[in-house]
């Protein structure tokens, strides 16, 4: 969810079925409070409906999106020992990748897929290019074609 809606993991943590209106996840990011919406398409709609299908098999439920195994909503310390657990899992160690670079890579990516990093600065909700340049800068290396 974090990589597809390119959001913090408080805002991640805080979405909720009620934040799904038509067709689209509305988010007012926490530290920003800038506003969004994302539309349910592609991956983010197959995360969602699997979701959806997930929480449906619990008997007492939450409106929040992310859940343990219960159906209880995720806290913040049960996403960091989430993210540890399958980085560790992944072989991957921390100083390498960290719950954060979510964020980063979804910017990248986004500027990348749509050829404007204008598109990523609207997704991370961003006043500034400069502040998404700060994401983005570095993390790939400039694209570029061969000689010949």
């Amino acid at each position: 969810m974090a990589y597809l809606t390119a959001q913090r993991s408080a805002d991640v943590l805080k979405m909720a079925e009620t934040d799904i209106r038509n067709g689209a996840l509305c988010v007012t990011q926490q530290k920003t409070k800038a506003k969004l919406r994302i539309s349910i398409e592609g991956e983010l709609a197959e995360l969602i409906a699997r979701i959806t299908t997930r929480k449906s098999a619990f008997k007492v439920r939450t409106l929040s999106l992310i859940v343990d195994d219960h159906g209880q909503r995720f806290t913040y310390s049960m996403l960091r020992t989430a993210f540890d657990t399958a980085r560790k899992a992944a072989g991957i160690e921390k100083i390498n990748f960290q719950f954060r670079d979510l964020r980063a890579k979804a910017a990248t990516d986004k500027t990348e897929s749509s050829g404007d990093m204008h598109q990523a600065q609207k997704q991370l909700g961003h006043s500034t290019i400069g502040m998404t340049e700060h994401y983005i800068r570095g993390r790939k290396g400039e694209k570029v074609t061969p000689t010949k």
